[in-house]
């Protein structure tokens, strides 16, 4: 057994018997991962912020259930995009309610409902990486998931069978889809930067 495997057992048996230092090194090893995984789906440095905590409330409440099957690091991607993709259903939600509110002339109250009027903080992220996560989050979500994983995050495809719950044969056709239908607006993106 790999030194790498039985650190990671060892880790996760402090983590079920909550061990505080256990959990602070969690975050320690995967903090950027998984708020830069939440940037690349929500395209909002704070919204990306606040869902990572949601991740580690998340991993801290159900660590006990956590069976092994999968690598943690399989886990822990699996409740990130599960978080990621609830948020942007919210989000979705909002959306539909202040269209139906401004339709009805109701705009006062269709803000309120959708969540107040404050203004997506700015990103500092540079305006290409924006336009690329617009062209992503135009994908059907089980392709720009595949993609994501793989072209930016650098999984394989049986790593991200696994995160996914599918056959790597199901993961190859969903990134081939998500490359055909991406590949001319990104190096329109491209182009354009240079």
């Amino acid at each position: 057994m790999s030194s790498n495997k039985k650190n990671q057992e060892k880790l996760i048996e402090k983590l079920k018997a909550n061990d505080r230092a256990a959990f602070n090194e969690l975050i320690t090893l995967y903090k950027n991962n998984v708020i830069n995984t939440c940037h690349r789906f929500l395209l909002n440095e704070q919204d990306a912020e606040d869902i990572s905590q949601e991740v580690f409330i998340e991993i801290y409440q159900s660590i006990a259930t956590f069976r092994g099957d999968a690598k943690l690091s399989t886990w822990i991607y699996r409740i990130t995009i599960t978080k990621c993709l609830d948020e942007i259903k919210k989000r979705n939600r909002k959306k539909r309610i202040s269209s139906i509110g401004k339709l009805l002339h109701l705009d006062t109250i269709s803000n309120w409902i959708a969540g107040g009027t404050m203004p997506d903080k700015i990103l500092h992220e540079d305006e290409r990486l924006k336009e690329v996560g617009i062209v992503l989050n135009s994908l059907p979500e089980n392709q720009r998931i595949a993609f994501t994983l793989s072209k930016i995050d650098g999984f394989s495809n049986t790593e991200i069978a696994e995160i996914m719950n599918t056959t790597t044969i199901a993961v190859e056709s969903l990134i081939y889809r998500a490359k055909k239908k991406t590949t001319q607006k990104l190096l329109t993106i491209l182009k354009n930067d240079e």
